[in-house]
Protein backbone atom coordinates (compact mmCIF):
# COMPACT_ATOMS: atom_id res chain seq x y z
CA UNK A 1 0.00 0.00 0.00
CA UNK A 2 1.48 3.56 -1.23
CA UNK A 3 2.28 5.63 1.51
CA UNK A 4 1.61 10.07 1.95
CA UNK A 5 3.75 11.36 -0.05
CA UNK A 6 4.48 15.31 -0.01
CA UNK A 7 4.03 17.41 -3.17
CA UNK A 8 7.64 18.40 -3.92
CA UNK A 9 8.48 14.55 -3.23
CA UNK A 10 6.25 13.50 -5.87
CA UNK A 11 7.12 16.43 -8.17
CA UNK A 12 10.19 15.15 -8.63
CA UNK A 13 9.51 11.34 -8.73
CA UNK A 14 7.19 12.31 -11.61
CA UNK A 15 9.87 14.12 -13.18
CA UNK A 16 12.12 11.35 -13.62
CA UNK A 17 9.96 8.75 -14.02
CA UNK A 18 11.25 6.95 -17.43
CA UNK A 19 14.38 9.17 -16.81
CA UNK A 20 18.26 8.40 -17.26
CA UNK A 21 20.24 10.32 -14.43
CA UNK A 22 23.84 10.88 -15.35
CA UNK A 23 25.59 10.06 -11.80
CA UNK A 24 28.35 12.45 -13.27
CA UNK A 25 32.34 12.27 -12.40
CA UNK A 26 33.57 15.66 -10.99
CA UNK A 27 36.35 16.38 -13.80
CA UNK A 28 39.50 16.97 -11.24
CA UNK A 29 43.44 17.89 -12.07
CA UNK A 30 45.78 15.73 -10.62
CA UNK A 31 46.52 17.46 -7.51
CA UNK A 32 42.28 17.13 -6.82
CA UNK A 33 42.00 20.82 -7.94
CA UNK A 34 38.08 21.36 -10.04
CA UNK A 35 37.85 23.90 -12.94
CA UNK A 36 34.39 24.76 -13.00
CA UNK A 37 34.20 25.61 -16.52
CA UNK A 38 35.43 21.87 -17.31
CA UNK A 39 32.94 20.92 -14.87
CA UNK A 40 30.47 23.08 -16.55
CA UNK A 41 31.28 21.94 -20.20
CA UNK A 42 31.12 18.12 -19.02
CA UNK A 43 27.78 18.63 -17.93
CA UNK A 44 26.27 20.23 -20.96
CA UNK A 45 27.56 17.39 -22.93
CA UNK A 46 26.45 14.68 -20.78
CA UNK A 47 23.02 16.60 -21.53
CA UNK A 48 23.64 17.29 -24.98
CA UNK A 49 23.96 13.27 -25.62
CA UNK A 50 21.00 11.64 -23.54
CA UNK A 51 20.84 12.34 -20.02
CA UNK A 52 17.72 13.51 -19.03
CA UNK A 53 18.95 14.62 -15.46
CA UNK A 54 22.33 15.32 -13.39
CA UNK A 55 23.63 13.55 -9.92
CA UNK A 56 26.10 15.97 -9.30
CA UNK A 57 28.82 15.16 -5.95
CA UNK A 58 27.46 11.44 -5.56
CA UNK A 59 29.78 8.68 -5.41
CA UNK A 60 30.49 8.86 -9.48
CA UNK A 61 31.24 12.70 -8.10
CA UNK A 62 33.47 11.83 -4.98
CA UNK A 63 31.05 14.36 -3.18
CA UNK A 64 32.42 13.66 0.41
CA UNK A 65 35.77 14.74 -0.71
CA UNK A 66 35.15 18.06 -1.78
CA UNK A 67 34.77 21.51 0.19
CA UNK A 68 32.40 23.45 0.55
CA UNK A 69 32.74 26.20 -1.93
CA UNK A 70 33.34 23.51 -4.67
CA UNK A 71 30.36 21.54 -4.31
CA UNK A 72 28.39 24.89 -4.31
CA UNK A 73 29.93 25.82 -7.14
CA UNK A 74 29.56 22.22 -8.71
CA UNK A 75 25.58 22.61 -8.28
CA UNK A 76 25.47 25.77 -9.39
CA UNK A 77 27.13 25.06 -12.70
CA UNK A 78 24.99 22.14 -13.30
CA UNK A 79 21.80 23.56 -12.95
CA UNK A 80 23.11 25.86 -15.50
CA UNK A 81 22.39 23.02 -18.16
CA UNK A 82 18.69 23.11 -17.56
CA UNK A 83 17.89 19.48 -16.91
CA UNK A 84 17.19 18.59 -13.13
CA UNK A 85 19.64 18.11 -10.81
CA UNK A 86 19.76 16.01 -7.71
CA UNK A 87 23.55 16.73 -5.25
CA UNK A 88 24.78 13.95 -3.04
CA UNK A 89 24.31 14.79 0.44
CA UNK A 90 26.36 12.85 3.39
CA UNK A 91 28.82 10.25 3.65
CA UNK A 92 31.73 12.80 4.89
CA UNK A 93 32.71 15.13 7.39
CA UNK A 94 30.23 17.61 7.16
CA UNK A 95 26.67 16.51 8.12
CA UNK A 96 24.07 15.41 5.65
CA UNK A 97 21.69 18.39 6.86
CA UNK A 98 24.18 20.83 6.50
CA UNK A 99 25.19 20.07 3.19
CA UNK A 100 20.79 19.97 2.13
CA UNK A 101 21.00 23.44 3.32
CA UNK A 102 24.04 24.30 0.76
CA UNK A 103 22.49 22.30 -2.25
CA UNK A 104 18.66 24.24 -1.89
CA UNK A 105 20.70 27.44 -1.93
CA UNK A 106 22.76 26.70 -4.90
CA UNK A 107 19.94 25.65 -6.29
CA UNK A 108 19.56 21.60 -6.75
CA UNK A 109 16.33 20.34 -7.64
CA UNK A 110 16.69 17.12 -4.46
CA UNK A 111 19.19 15.37 -2.58
CA UNK A 112 20.69 11.70 -3.11
CA UNK A 113 21.28 10.61 0.65
CA UNK A 114 24.60 8.60 1.34
CA UNK A 115 23.83 5.84 3.65
CA UNK A 116 25.27 6.36 6.78
CA UNK A 117 25.54 4.20 9.82
CA UNK A 118 22.45 4.45 12.41
CA UNK A 119 19.57 5.77 12.26
CA UNK A 120 18.64 6.36 8.31
CA UNK A 121 15.03 7.13 8.33
CA UNK A 122 16.03 9.68 11.00
CA UNK A 123 18.96 10.95 9.03
CA UNK A 124 16.40 11.81 6.58
CA UNK A 125 14.30 13.52 8.57
CA UNK A 126 17.16 15.85 9.21
CA UNK A 127 17.66 16.31 5.97
CA UNK A 128 14.27 17.32 4.90
CA UNK A 129 13.52 19.24 8.27
CA UNK A 130 16.62 21.22 7.14
CA UNK A 131 16.33 22.18 3.16
CA UNK A 132 13.29 20.73 2.42
CA UNK A 133 14.70 19.35 -0.72
CA UNK A 134 12.68 16.36 -2.05
CA UNK A 135 15.01 13.18 -1.18
CA UNK A 136 16.48 10.22 -3.42
CA UNK A 137 17.40 7.35 -0.61
CA UNK A 138 20.39 5.31 -1.61
CA UNK A 139 21.01 1.61 -0.91
CA UNK A 140 25.12 1.41 -1.53
CA UNK A 141 26.77 -2.25 -1.62
CA UNK A 142 29.00 -0.91 1.18
CA UNK A 143 26.59 -0.01 3.06
CA UNK A 144 23.12 -1.94 2.53
CA UNK A 145 20.17 -1.26 4.32
CA UNK A 146 18.24 -4.11 6.78
CA UNK A 147 14.65 -4.21 4.86
CA UNK A 148 12.59 -3.14 8.10
CA UNK A 149 14.77 -0.01 7.85
CA UNK A 150 14.54 0.28 4.10
CA UNK A 151 10.94 0.33 4.52
CA UNK A 152 10.43 3.04 6.84
CA UNK A 153 13.29 5.57 4.67
CA UNK A 154 10.49 4.98 1.50
CA UNK A 155 7.63 5.85 3.30
CA UNK A 156 9.12 9.27 4.09
CA UNK A 157 6.89 11.67 2.94
CA UNK A 158 10.08 13.56 1.63
CA UNK A 159 11.39 10.81 -0.33
CA UNK A 160 10.77 10.38 -3.85
CA UNK A 161 12.44 7.23 -4.64
CA UNK A 162 15.06 4.62 -3.87
CA UNK A 163 18.20 4.27 -5.36
CA UNK A 164 19.66 0.42 -5.40
CA UNK A 165 23.60 -0.10 -6.36
CA UNK A 166 23.91 -2.94 -4.37
CA UNK A 167 26.42 -4.83 -7.12
CA UNK A 168 25.86 -8.54 -6.70
CA UNK A 169 23.01 -8.95 -4.84
CA UNK A 170 19.96 -10.07 -7.03
CA UNK A 171 17.59 -10.76 -4.28
CA UNK A 172 18.81 -7.47 -1.93
CA UNK A 173 17.70 -5.62 -5.10
CA UNK A 174 14.70 -7.07 -6.00
CA UNK A 175 13.27 -6.78 -2.22
CA UNK A 176 14.28 -3.06 -2.39
CA UNK A 177 12.59 -2.07 -5.56
CA UNK A 178 8.96 -4.09 -4.38
CA UNK A 179 9.51 -1.70 -0.95
CA UNK A 180 9.68 1.59 -2.95
CA UNK A 181 7.47 0.58 -5.42
CA UNK A 182 4.79 -0.90 -2.70
CA UNK A 183 5.52 2.90 -0.52
CA UNK A 184 4.07 4.69 -3.89
CA UNK A 185 7.92 5.82 -4.54
CA UNK A 186 10.14 5.75 -7.86
CA UNK A 187 12.64 2.47 -7.73
CA UNK A 188 15.31 4.01 -9.42
CA UNK A 189 18.34 1.60 -10.93
CA UNK A 190 21.85 1.96 -9.82
CA UNK A 191 22.66 -1.04 -10.85
CA UNK A 192 25.93 -0.77 -13.44
CA UNK A 193 26.13 -5.15 -13.69
CA UNK A 194 22.39 -5.52 -13.07
CA UNK A 195 21.08 -3.07 -15.53
CA UNK A 196 18.76 -4.50 -18.05
CA UNK A 197 17.67 -7.08 -14.96
CA UNK A 198 16.96 -4.12 -12.54
CA UNK A 199 14.51 -2.42 -15.32
CA UNK A 200 12.58 -6.26 -15.58
CA UNK A 201 12.35 -6.35 -11.64
CA UNK A 202 10.46 -3.02 -11.75
CA UNK A 203 12.75 -0.24 -12.07
CA UNK A 204 11.14 2.61 -13.56
CA UNK A 205 14.60 5.10 -13.60
CA UNK A 206 18.45 4.85 -13.46
CA UNK A 207 20.60 6.92 -12.12
CA UNK A 208 24.27 5.39 -13.12
CA UNK A 209 27.79 5.59 -13.01
CA UNK A 210 28.19 4.07 -16.12
CA UNK A 211 26.60 7.44 -17.81
CA UNK A 212 29.33 9.35 -16.36
CA UNK A 213 30.55 9.03 -19.25
CA UNK A 214 28.88 6.68 -22.05
CA UNK A 215 25.08 7.93 -22.19
CA UNK A 216 24.02 6.87 -24.99
CA UNK A 217 25.39 3.10 -24.41
CA UNK A 218 23.21 3.81 -20.98
CA UNK A 219 20.04 5.41 -22.41
CA UNK A 220 19.74 3.13 -25.10
CA UNK A 221 18.42 0.24 -22.77
CA UNK A 222 16.46 2.63 -21.07
CA UNK A 223 14.53 3.96 -24.90
CA UNK A 224 14.36 0.19 -25.83
CA UNK A 225 12.72 -1.02 -22.48
CA UNK A 226 10.29 1.30 -21.77
CA UNK A 227 9.64 0.98 -26.25
CA UNK A 228 8.72 -2.82 -25.44
CA UNK A 229 11.15 -3.39 -28.13
CA UNK A 230 12.34 -6.87 -26.85
CA UNK A 231 15.09 -7.14 -29.90
CA UNK A 232 16.68 -3.82 -29.33
CA UNK A 233 16.40 -4.67 -25.75
CA UNK A 234 18.67 -7.29 -25.89
CA UNK A 235 21.57 -6.09 -28.14
CA UNK A 236 21.71 -2.85 -25.78
CA UNK A 237 22.04 -4.92 -22.57
CA UNK A 238 24.68 -7.01 -24.01
CA UNK A 239 26.57 -3.90 -25.62
CA UNK A 240 25.68 -2.05 -21.97
CA UNK A 241 27.01 -5.24 -20.07
CA UNK A 242 30.22 -5.70 -21.99
CA UNK A 243 31.11 -2.40 -20.97
CA UNK A 244 30.21 -2.51 -17.09
CA UNK A 245 31.97 -5.79 -17.13
CA UNK A 246 35.69 -3.78 -17.81
CA UNK A 247 34.49 -0.83 -15.84
CA UNK A 248 32.49 -2.13 -12.73
CA UNK A 249 35.08 -4.29 -11.07
CA UNK A 250 37.79 -5.28 -8.88
CA UNK A 251 39.17 -2.64 -7.09
CA UNK A 252 35.39 -1.96 -7.82
CA UNK A 253 36.28 1.96 -6.62
CA UNK A 254 38.63 1.92 -9.34
CA UNK A 255 35.03 2.31 -11.66
CA UNK A 256 35.33 5.87 -11.04
CA UNK A 257 38.89 6.10 -12.94
CA UNK A 258 37.80 4.30 -15.91
CA UNK A 259 34.67 6.35 -16.31
CA UNK A 260 37.30 9.06 -16.42
CA UNK A 261 39.09 7.27 -19.09
CA UNK A 262 36.21 6.53 -21.31
CA UNK A 263 35.06 10.49 -20.52
CA UNK A 264 38.29 11.85 -21.63
CA UNK A 265 38.24 9.78 -25.03
CA UNK A 266 35.07 10.60 -25.69
CA UNK A 267 35.78 14.32 -25.63
CA UNK A 268 33.49 14.97 -22.57
CA UNK A 269 36.62 16.29 -20.65
CA UNK A 270 40.67 17.35 -21.03
CA UNK A 271 42.96 14.60 -20.18
CA UNK A 272 44.57 17.56 -17.69
CA UNK A 273 41.06 17.09 -16.06
CA UNK A 274 40.33 13.06 -16.27
CA UNK A 275 41.66 12.21 -12.66
CA UNK A 276 40.31 10.43 -9.70
CA UNK A 277 42.52 11.53 -6.40
CA UNK A 278 40.53 9.32 -4.18
CA UNK A 279 40.33 6.33 -5.84
CA UNK A 280 42.91 3.21 -6.29
CA UNK A 281 45.86 3.65 -8.76
CA UNK A 282 45.05 1.85 -11.37
CA UNK A 283 47.93 0.42 -13.82
CA UNK A 284 48.21 2.47 -17.02
CA UNK A 285 48.18 -1.03 -19.30
CA UNK A 286 44.58 -1.39 -18.07
CA UNK A 287 43.12 1.62 -19.95
CA UNK A 288 43.14 -0.16 -23.69
CA UNK A 289 40.81 -2.85 -22.42
CA UNK A 290 38.69 -0.32 -21.11
CA UNK A 291 38.29 2.12 -24.01
CA UNK A 292 38.45 -1.18 -26.06
CA UNK A 293 34.74 -2.02 -23.85
CA UNK A 294 33.49 0.97 -24.96
CA UNK A 295 33.91 0.63 -28.55
CA UNK A 296 33.25 -3.20 -29.06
Amino acid sequence: MSTPIDPRAARLRDRLRGALVAAAATPMAASGEVDLDVAEAYFRRLAATGADALAVLAHTGRGPYLAPDVRAGVIERACRTGVPVVAGVGGGAVPAAEEAKAAAAAGAGGVLVFPSPGDRAALHDEVWTAAGLPMIAFDLYTAPCPPNMLREVVRHPGVAGLKTALLSDAMGCQEAIALTCAAGRLAITGEDRMFGPSLLWGAEAALVGIAAASVPTTAAVLRAFRRDDLREFERASARLDRLAGATFTAPMEGYVQRMLWLAEAEGLIPATHAFDPYGPGLPDDERPGVLAAASA
